[in-house]
């Protein structure tokens, strides 16, 4: 294992450790990630002894000006060193009370440390010690479990799980980043502490929510946490999307499963986790909003608009940014049906416009949105839509090409409207600058000064207004 020792900082911590008399060693994700052959700039090192006087010794060693953050209350200290992060604790039991987020420690041996660790190919460790420097110590067969593929606790998963209910999520994730498979076991250990998740924090959830999000399929995650119930536990609104109903010989489409098949589309096409957000919510309305009719089926009408409603209550539980984030997959879930719209009716340039207007900075993204929800079992009828989307998706580059409308604002301001007729601010100013935005993008005009005042003299004509000023 020494040749993955192939930063000068592991011979530096080995002279401190020899130096203040503590053994030390690396352990954990360093080590699984370069069996893995994945980079790693975090390294942890953990010591028999104080991890704040190894942290300072290795410090005092470092060259050039950094800074070390010593967390006095944990026993850690860490230091950040060019583009590498380094972390130093000491080795430790840990230990949760039934209802606590918060653990019982105590001072313990390296093989205590490994005893507390989430899963095999984390519990890991690479000796730094002149006596043994570079060999690997793997008490839980980690080695095999990566090479196999497998995810597993090192203890019972009940134990393991009731320590630390977070790290059920943790499988989680790895699996759906590293393509693991969580061992048979492990899994029905999950299954049975799932309630336990309540214990811990939403911002330690969310954290592992949006790293399953970010990975390259992370259907794979979702579908995991449905089966073991983990996402029953904080996100039931994606859960009552689960599921089909049958009436009269009608049925819908499983809005549960669909839903993560345009989330690993977008997936594939983008690595915005907001994008990917906007998809995992697109439909979330569906629900509620789902009726049956004689004459039309199964419908979902007003979905997209309730949806919008129901992101920023969504976000604001899973504590997710209430800021322009929340504001842009809104903006999303309300409009991701409208491009589909234009493919199954005649397309008129003022549709368009209005789609440009409308979308503003966030069109490229709709458009990927949109057209990764289009999903059927038919491939034929998914083809035929694809087809009919990319006229729609030209018209928009050539209406956007041609008028410009995108974000656009009327040459003619709400200011000069109130000087033209001598008005304060009031309902008329506000019906003629609306009626001046929608004759541009219904074509009635163009988009400049001369066509635009014409038309605002007309308006107010037409309403009873007089003109007192036009520069």
């Amino acid at each position: 294992m020494k040749q993955y020792l192939d930063h000068p900082v592991f011979d530096l911590v080995r002279e401190a450790g020899k130096e203040t008399g503590q053994p030390v060693y690396v352990v954990g994700g360093f080590v699984r990630d370069r069996l893995l052959h994945r980079s790693s700039k975090d390294i942890d090192f953990v010591t028999v002894g104080d991890g704040l006087k190894l942290a300072k010794a290795v410090a005092d060693k470092l060259p050039g000006k950094f800074e070390v953050h010593y967390f006095k209350n944990f026993g850690t200290a860490h230091i950040h060193f060019h583009d590498w992060d380094f972390e130093f604790v000491g080795a430790r039991k840990e230990s949760y009370q039934r209802d606590s987020r918060k653990p019982v420690v105590e001072n313990g041996t390296l093989e205590d440390d490994q005893n507390r660790r989430d899963f095999t190919i984390n519990a890991l460790a690479i000796s730094l010690n002149e006596v043994d420097y570079g060999d690997l110590i793997d008490p839980f067969g980690g080695v095999r479990d990566l090479d196999d593929g497998i995810l597993r606790t090192p203890l019972e998963p009940e134990r393991t799980f009731s320590d630390d209910p977070l790290r059920m999520m943790r499988a989680v994730r790895f699996a759906t980043q590293l393509g693991f498979r969580i061992d048979e076991n492990t899994y029905n250990g999950i299954c049975a502490m799932a309630p336990r998740l309540h214990i811990i924090s939403q911002e330690r959830i969310t954290e592992e929510l949006n790293k399953i999000m970010q990975a390259d399929i992370p259907s794979i995650g979702f579908k995991l946490m449905f089966d073991t119930h983990l996402l029953h536990e904080f996100f039931p609104e994606m859960v009552a999307l689960q599921g089909v109903e049958v009436r009269k010989g009608q049925s819908h489409k499983d809005n549960f499963y669909h839903t993560l098949e345009v989330l690993d589309n977008v997936a594939a096409m983008s690595n915005d986790l907001w994008l990917r957000w906007a998809a995992l919510l697109h439909d979330i309305a569906k629900p509620p909003t789902k009726a049956f009719s004689e004459t039309e089926g199964w419908t979902f009408h007003g979905h997209e608009y309730l949806g919008m409603k129901m992101v920023k209550p969504i976000f604001k539980r899973l504590k997710l940014p209430l800021d322009a984030k929340l504001r842009y997959v809104q903006k999303l879930v309300q409009l991701h049906l409208r491009p589909i719209a234009l493919t199954k009716e005649v397309v008129t340039d003022s549709a368009v416009r209005r789609l440009i207007f409308d979308a503003g900075d966030e069109l490229d993204d709709l458009m990927i949105l949109c057209r990764c929800d289009i999903t059927s079992k038919n491939e034929m009828r998914v083809k035929r839509y694809l087809k009919n989307f990319e006229l729609v998706e030209q018209k928009i580059r050539d209406v956007e090409e041609r008028d410009r409308v995108r974000n656009f604002q009327p040459v003619v301001t709400g200011e000069e409207i109130m000087e033209i007729f001598g008005l304060s601010p009031s309902k008329e100013v506000g019906l003629i600058k609306n009626a001046l935005k929608d004759a541009v993008l219904d074509g009635v005009i163009k988009n400049n000064r001369e066509e635009a005042i014409n038309f605002v003299l007309g308006k107010g004509k037409e309403i009873g207004l007089n003109p007192l000023n036009l520069q």
